[in-house]
């Protein structure tokens, strides 16, 4: 039987709900199964450290307007309760393509507005890089993108940022969260379309990206070699084009079935680049090409996908971690200085790390997330930051913004591969000669489709009780990262390491060993979860 009390606030949603497709699904359910409607009601998207993420739908369960306006009401009342001038400065919204991402922007400046804040709305969808690079730029208190990055075609997201350019971090999540907590979702106070409050920006923000992106060139006297690019039906592609000519290099040869923004994401099964078969039209287009190289965004261009050519005619995608090694090894070959600052995360590679050491530098080493690899960078303003990546393609190649760059970070990697042919060798031959001088890192990742709850507690299960052995290899330190939830354990020289998914209902496996494949020792911890 129906809960009466369900009943009651999925009618109110409804009512409420201002778009007629959402309203349509919602009288379905109220109609349908009463197990289906209450599912929907039983809790709400939680806000956190990536903010809110999740299918278009109705219901607190689902992202729509209803959910976005109650977030949007609850980071308001956030920045004006912590910071005096919040008001003033504002809150620099942006958006990307995907469904509704529009006019979830726009009722994000319309609540921000009826609190009484200044809402900067871009004027069209922009790469997440554009947004958080005009933060800082505007000396907005606040910024949010409406995206799902590189989620499946069904999702969108709400991802924020603070007034330093960098996500959100622990504890303004939480404070952000109980915030939210404080509005009724229906009843969220929405200020007129034209409210002074409510400034809708020209293309002012993505030209002063634009200008600081040649900035990441060492060596511009160098011509470009050719490149195939795909923008994977996001928002990256007329700005990566841009990028390209600011920069001096040649425009690359782009997908141009995935060129143009489509929600729907036709030619792709998952809009990112590390799933299998994503990047097939671009290494089509490359072997076509002749080119050097090929590069993809994922759907906000926040992230950096790669491949080059094999000696056989054939192409490979880099790993993560690979093209982090050419873009680390290319900043350390091109600038000066103790006081230089690298940092990568937990679950990347050591390289970066025996790198850095070598050429004298400082290195950090962070939880999962480039929220934190902001972080390393701002919390040592004593250094100078000059690189940050994570395996999961998110690169930093200069000073701004404080979240991964996927048009920049392209950029760079084009000059890669120009100064690599420019002095006769093959990005192959560059990573060989990093493993002649450091050892050869072999990486692997697995991961392990488990519910949320469940994948934390199988995490804390073999923290409590870790092996003593895994695939016949002794276990010889076992280290716990508590606030990434993350469990390291080491077979001699062999490191494997395990966490709950932060965005997915996964577990998630990594492993590193030099000059051996790790990925025997993860199929058996894997079997341990």
């Amino acid at each position: 039987m129906l809960d009466q009390q369900v009943l009651a606030r999925a009618i109110a949603w409804r009512d409420a709900e201002p778009d007629a497709d959402i309203r349509e699904e919602l009288d379905e359910l109220i109609a349908g199964p009463s197990d289906a409607l209450a599912a929907r009601f039983a809790d709400r998207l939680q806000f956190g450290t990536a903010g809110l993420r999740g299918p278009v739908g109705a219901g607190p369960l689902r992202m729509n307007r209803l959910v976005v306006r109650q977030a949007a009401a609850g980071l308001a009342r956030y920045v004006r309760d912590t910071w005096p001038d919040a008001a003033e400065r504002g809150i620099i919204i942006g958006f990307d393509a995907r469904r509704k991402s529009n006019d979830f922007a726009l009722d994000t400046a319309r609540v921000v507005a009826a609190a009484g804040v200044r809402a900067l709305l871009l004027p069209t969808p922009l790469p997440t890089p554009v947004l958080a690079w005009n933060i800082t730029e505007l000396n907005a208190i606040a910024g949010v993108v409406v995206t799902a990055s590189h989620n499946p075609a069904i999702d969108n997201g709400y991802k924020v940022y603070l007034g330093d350019g960098a996500q959100i971090v622990s504890p303004h999540d939480t404070a952000i969260a109980a915030c939210i907590d404080l509005f009724d979702p229906c009843t969220v106070e929405l200020a007129a379309l034209d409210h002074l409050l409510i400034e809708r920006l020209d293309g002012a923000p993505e030209a002063r990206y634009l200008e600081a992106i040649p900035s990441v060139r060492f060596r511009p006297d160098i011509d470009g070699v050719g490149i195939a690019y795909t923008a994977m039906h996001g928002v990256g592609g007329a700005t990566l084009l841009s990028a390209f000519e600011q920069a001096g290099l040649p425009l690359p040869y782009v997908v141009t079935a995935q060129q143009q923004p489509d929600p729907a994401f036709p030619t792709v099964a998952f809009p990112n680049p590390e799933e299998p078969g994503a990047m097939d039209l671009l290494l089509e287009r490359a072997r076509e090409s002749h080119v050097a190289l090929a590069l993809a965004n994922d759907p906000d261009a926040d992230r950096l996908g790669a491949a080059i050519p094999t000696p056989d005619g054939g192409w490979r995608r880099l790993t993560g971690d690979e093209l982090g090694w050419l873009l680390g090894d290319h900043i350390l070959r091109h600038t000066s200085g103790d006081d230089r600052l690298v940092v990568t995360t937990l679950v990347s590679s050591s390289l970066l790390g025996r790198m850095a050491a070598a050429a004298g530098v400082h290195f950090r080493e962070t939880y999962t997330g480039f929220k934190w690899i902001a972080r390393a960078a701002l919390d040592h303003p004593e250094l100078r930051f000059v690189f940050g990546y994570e395996q999961a393609l998110g690169y930093l190649v200069g000073p701004r913004p404080m979240d991964k760059d996927g048009i920049s970070a392209a950029v760079m990697m084009a000059e890669v591969a120009a100064l690599a042919a420019h002095e006769g060798v093959t990005l192959q031959q560059r990573l060989d000669a990093l493993a002649d001088q450091f050892g050869r890192h072999v990486t692997a990742e697995r991961s392990l489709r488990i519910a949320p709850i469940q994948a934390a507690r199988n995490v804390a299960a073999l923290r409590d009780r870790p092996p003593t052995e895994v695939a016949g290899r002794q276990v010889t330190n076992v280290e716990w990262f508590g606030e990434a939830g993350l469990l390291r354990i080491w077979l001699h020289d062999i490191r494997l390491q395990v966490r709950p998914s932060g965005t997915e209902p996964k577990v998630k496996l990594y492993g590193e060993a030099i000059g051996a494949d790790p990925d025997l020792y993860l199929a058996a911890l894997a079997q341990l979860l």
